[in-house]
């Protein structure tokens, strides 16, 4: 549906002379897609622009508020007053560089444009002026704008409002982020009926979903999907060895500091990303340890402090800096155009946060970005091959979309009332119009509305939980004005994540691990850290209360938790694995691997899953070479060591790792199919769920996204331990008195959905069921040497830790590469 739209003065597309000439200027052209931005403005649409970075994409996104206000186009009217146009971007410091950026054209063409930001930390002085005085142009994030929205004077304040531009679209539309600006962007188009909507991308699998996402009421054709002017192929290569082999097994590729060295030195800035930020901090001190020339490296990631990382931000921008070792805290980079090399330590988990990494590099469309893939051991180089081949081929992927949240959606409905009265049916209209929220009834809403009045039917004795009423007419006002100043100062939708302390029951600390892997975990639950095996005893606000175990860890290794390796990566890993004539592409060793795995074994095939069954060291193993990533896998473990310990195969333990799955025990597997029936997900997941605390630490996220328990009050900010004190005592009376509650709901949806992976595990149940490639060999085989290798491993991987992995892997590596048995009884079934 295309909105309504006043008279041009100007046919619809032609480029005001005022901006013609600055392009001029620069020496630059108008591209393509930049025009059919401007014209689809005009035509009154909506626009989703794909184009690689360096295309001018944010430009291309301003270009008809630039045009609004050129003379040409006006003739002589009236200047637009009041907002105008609104930026939204994932991160602060985007919209921050995007206003420096966005300066120089509107200076130089002289137009009279105010540009401004708004974030947590606008002070609040210009925040009440922004709402009393808006600026023409406002750049902020989704909370923000949500936050906006909760004022009474929203709808006089956006009445006005032309354009929404929302910039890296890809980071957060699907996900509670997105569920939140989607609800805005609903609210807006409601204030604002002839509101037009542009979203920018560089890398988007699926267009088609994201113009569903940005379209009113999900109408895909009123969203023109522009596609931006090819650019330059980037140049992808991955850095090998110069003497020794690939490794084994790890992730470091430590092997590689030498040579990253030496492409320092001959670049003139260096972006080297890692997937973890304890990653980040390791190879930030091996590159010193080995930087002999003093060269000026520095490292940034979440976890340092923000005026830590504004300092190395303002070193980069300055050109002060060789190198900068950092996470996905700069994936949406800031624009440093003096970037030429782009490394990627360790595997890229997919090819569209890939693609994004190297366009750090260079940042122009018509000159390559240059980027190395360094390894660090085979599968990783089989998923960089992979990635490499994507990119050439300009595939991209990335996370699917899901239902809105309940949660988001209870905030949202608390910053409605908290602007104004409303009622029921116009604000459910409101909602069911953007696609995320479309599958919310009548019944629905109205469970929603309950728990925002009274916090559901167990709380409602308690006040403070009383946030809105409903008049004898219908309308839905705020209980008491107060409620209004609470929500703002609560209202968001990122919650942090904590870190658990690791504690005996006497007190002594044994270290911390990231929540989401504690919270797995139930009481009776073993595993290896700090070189101990350790029995779960309890979960206590942010302590993991355990005890020395009296036998071996089901979970033989803590590696902390990581990014899994995307579907698409993974169905091109597999294909690889079968295609025999490309491994001549590959290095010897890993060719080498490759051929005695099928000599003495099968290989994984596409819609096939590979099994394997070897004695080791007295006990019995089994190997799923699932490729769905270290999430899935991990939940996986937990659910066949349930059903196995059901069916008297005495469990051991499991190790996980993105391609493979290895369980061991007392006893062998003889139908892994069974182990993996499509009930596992109705039984043992229910169980293991219930039992271990992770449907508790979702039920805290969602506690807080919904406004029922409060992380700020005036002057103060509860401590993480506090507010998971203050969720697990009404999540104890909520499971006892009301366990349908919405956000007991809620919290199994994140369960299911992101804590679990549970989507990608029922991928490999859908394999199982269609065939499972069933192999017994006499020991271990070589694909399940990285894996194996593992097992004792804790995460640090430095000094005799990662030497001793290394000679694990070495000692593993040799028996399973002996090809002096003949494979033929390979397949012989079940004794």
């Amino acid at each position: 549906m295309l909105v309504p739209m006043p008279p041009l003065n100007t046919a619809p597309g032609l480029v005001p002379p005022e901006i013609a000439d600055w392009f001029d200027r620069r020496g630059w052209r108008i591209r393509r897609h930049q025009r059919e931005m401007l014209e689809a403005a005009d035509r009154g649409g909506h626009a989703l622009l794909v184009a690689d970075t360096g295309a001018g994409k944010t430009l291309s996104g301003f270009l008809p508020t630039l045009a609004a206000f050129c003379p040409s186009r006006l003739a002589g009217g009236a200047l637009p007053e009041g907002l105008h146009t609104l930026y939204v971007s994932p991160l602060k410091a985007l919209a921050t560089d995007v206003q420096r950026n966005l300066l120089a054209p509107i200076e130089e063409m002289k137009l009279p444009i105010r540009v401004e930001t708004r974030s947590g930390d606008t002070p609040s002085d210009r925040k009440a002026r922004q709402r009393a005085r808006p600026p023409h142009v406002l750049l902020t994030t989704p909370e923000s704008l949500s936050l906006l929205l909760s004022y009474p004077e929203a709808p006089e304040l956006f009445r006005g409002l032309r354009h929404v531009v929302i910039d890296e679209v890809h980071a957060f539309a699907t996900g509670k982020r997105g569920d939140l600006l989607a609800l805005s962007l609903s609210r807006l188009q409601a204030i604002s009926p002839t509101l037009q909507r542009a979203a920018l991308s560089a890398t988007l699998a699926d267009p088609d979903e994201y113009r569903g996402w940005l379209a009113p009421w999900g109408e895909i054709d009123s969203v023109e999907l522009v596609e931006g002017e090819p650019g330059a192929d980037p140049q992808v290569e991955i850095l090998l060895p110069r003497e020794e082999r690939i490794p084994w097994s790890g992730h470091a590729a430590t092997w590689a500091i030498p040579q990253l060295i030496e492409q320092i030195r001959a670049h003139r800035t260096t972006l080297v990303f890692t997937n973890t930020r304890f990653l980040a901090e390791y190879i930030f001190q091996q590159l010193w340890d080995a930087n002999e020339g003093n060269l000026p490296i520095g490292i940034h990631h979440g976890s340092l402090s923000r005026e830590a990382r504004r300092k190395v931000e303002a070193a980069m921008a300055d050109g002060k800096l060789r190198a900068l070792v950092c996470t996905a805290s700069l994936d949406l980079g800031i624009d440093w155009g003096d970037i030429d090399l782009v490394v990627q330590m360790g595997a890229p988990k997919g090819s569209s946060r890939l693609l994004q990494r190297i366009g750090r590099a260079n940042h122009r469309l018509d000159q390559p970005s240059k980027a190395i893939l360094v390894p660090g051991n085979r599968f990783e180089f089989l998923e960089a091959f992979a990635a490499q081949q994507a990119v050439r081929e300009g595939q991209r992927d990335g996370d699917p979309f899901r239902p809105g949240g309940l949660d988001v959606l209870a905030q949202h409905v608390m910053g409605a009332a908290c602007a104004g009265p409303f009622r029921e049916e116009a604000l459910l209209a409101e909602v069911r119009s953007s696609l995320s929220y479309a599958w919310v009834d009548e019944a629905v809403f109205a469970r929603v509305l309950e728990f925002v009045a009274t916090g559901g039917y167990a709380l409602r004795s308690y006040d403070r939980f009383r946030r809105i009423v409903r008049e004898r007419d219908g309308t839905w006002r705020l209980a008491h004005p107060e409620h209004a100043a609470r929500h703002r100062l609560n209202a968001g939708i990122i919650v942090d994540a904590e870190m658990l302390d690791v504690r005996f029951r006497n007190g002594r600390s044994l270290g911390r691990v990231e929540e989401g892997f504690g919270a797995s975990l139930g009481p009776g639950d073993t595993f290896r850290f700090a070189g101990m095996d350790l029995e779960v005893e309890a979960l206590k606000d942010l302590d993991l209360i355990v005890r020395a175990a009296n036998r071996s860890a089901t979970i033989p290794s803590y590696m902390g938790q990581r990014m899994p390796i995307s579907t698409h990566l993974a169905d091109r890993v597999r294909a690889m694995l079968c295609d025999q004539a490309g491994w001549a592409r590959f290095p010897d060793d890993v060719r080498e691997w490759l051929e005695v795995q099928g000599w003495r074994s099968h290989l994984p095939a596409p819609g096939r899953l590979l099994v394997e069954s070897f004695p080791h060291q007295g006990l019995c193993y089994t190997s799923y070479y699932t490729f769905e990533g270290w999430n899935a896998n991990q939940s996986l473990g937990m659910l066949i060591t349930r059903r196995m310990e059901d069916r008297g195969l005495g469990p051991l333990g499991f190790v996980a790792t993105d391609y493979t799955l290895i369980v061991w025990g007392l006893k062998p597997v003889g139908d892994p199919a069974s182990l993996l029936s499509p009930d596992i997900l109705t039984h043992e997941f229910v169980d293991w769920i219930q039992q271990s605390y992770l449907l508790r630490r979702a039920f805290r996220e969602v506690a807080v996204i919904s406004g029922l328990v409060e992380r700020q009050q005036p002057g103060k900010r509860k401590s993480g331990r506090q507010v998971t004190f203050s969720t697990d005592l009404i999540y104890d009376v909520l499971r006892k008195y009301e366990p349908d509650h919405l956000l007991i709901q809620a919290a199994w949806a994140d369960a299911r959905a992101r804590m679990t992976d549970i989507g990608r595990v029922g991928d490999v149940l859908d394999r199982a069921a269609r065939e499972v490639d069933h192999v017994w060999l006499d020991r271990i085989s070589p694909l399940a040497v990285p894996a194996l290798s593992m097992v004792g491993r804790e995460r640090l991987p430095s000094g005799a830790a990662d030497d001793d992995l290394l000679l694990e892997a070495e000692s593993l590596a040799s028996v399973a590469m002996r090809v002096d048995a003949l494979p033929e009884d390979r397949e012989r079934g079940e004794d």
